[in-house]
């Protein structure tokens, strides 16, 4: 096993730093390469995985905001368009991710998860909660409210 990826073991902040210096100095053959092949397909999966999260936190507060309309706070409204600009920055950083916001199945997989969410902090029973998404892609990144 090679230093640098004995490092990776114990400290992976080191590593990368190490790592980035070899890249750097141009010396090659010191890399770390299973690692940092590793690393690199992590970081599509870290990116997916927050637009993922952030669309939850969009589509449950939307889902919120539509079905308690008595109950609709500044709070709700602030956590929307947190989530529609986490989005927004996520797209900006990661163009490749525009086609997974706009997929169907990426969605839906959201749209479930939030609406689980939805009604367990509604106290709503899930049914009261459409079991498909019916907000258009257009909407999420609007600023729109369901009325």
């Amino acid at each position: 096993m090679q230093p640098s990826s004995q490092l990776y073991e114990a400290d992976t902040v080191a590593w990368a730093e190490v790592n980035a210096n070899l890249l750097r100095q141009h010396r090659f053959d010191e890399l770390d390469i299973q690692h940092l092949i590793e690393e690199l397909e992590d970081m599509g999966k870290s990116e997916r995985r927050a637009l993922e999260s952030h669309l939850v936190v969009l589509l449950m507060h939307l889902l919120k905001w539509q079905h308690q309309p008595g109950l609709r706070t500044t709070s709700w409204k602030l956590s929307i368009a947190n989530a529609r600009q986490s989005i927004g920055d996520t797209l900006q950083d990661s163009p490749s991710l525009t086609p997974k916001f706009a997929d169907s199945e990426f969605v839906e997989r959201a749209y479930s998860k939030a609406r689980r969410l939805a009604a367990i902090e509604t106290g709503l029973d899930l049914s009261i909660f459409p079991e498909h998404c019916h907000y258009m892609t257009d909407q999420l990144q609007a600023d729109w409210l369901p009325s």
